[in-house]
């Protein structure tokens, strides 16, 4: 058992949409990940997702609406949902979801990541 520092880790990569997992609990894993530009649209059939910023800000696009997140908010996209997240600028976020959530879910592609990498 041992602390995380979140700004040590993000320190670690400079790339975009690749998520990295900094821990592990009950079948989940928590993820660090930078965004910039417009991600896939996409969904996941089977696992809802957690997206908390930690710094920066992104717009979270959905078929229906937009919900614009910032620093210190969160928001849990349910199973199902198409959604596709988008920042005008760098935005560094931790996920919370399943282990065998796919990055690009049911939309597989170049940005998809099949094998994330633990720092």
């Amino acid at each position: 058992m041992q602390k995380v520092n979140l700004s040590e880790k993000l320190s670690l990569f400079k790339d975009y949409w690749n998520p990295r997992i900094v821990g592990e609990l009950n079948r989940q894993h928590v993820k660090l990940v930078k965004f910039k530009g417009e991600f896939v649209w996409h969904k996941h059939d089977n696992e809802d997702e957690m997206f908390l910023v930690v710094s920066g800000k992104f717009k979270m696009e959905l078929r229906d609406k937009t919900i614009e997140l910032k620093e210190g908010e969160f928001l849990i996209v349910p199973k199902g949902i198409e959604h596709r997240p988008v920042a005008e600028e760098e935005v560094s976020v931790m996920l919370f979801e399943p282990a065998t959530t796919l990055n690009t879910g049911d939309t597989k592609g170049y940005l998809t990541k099949e094998h994330l990498e633990k720092i």
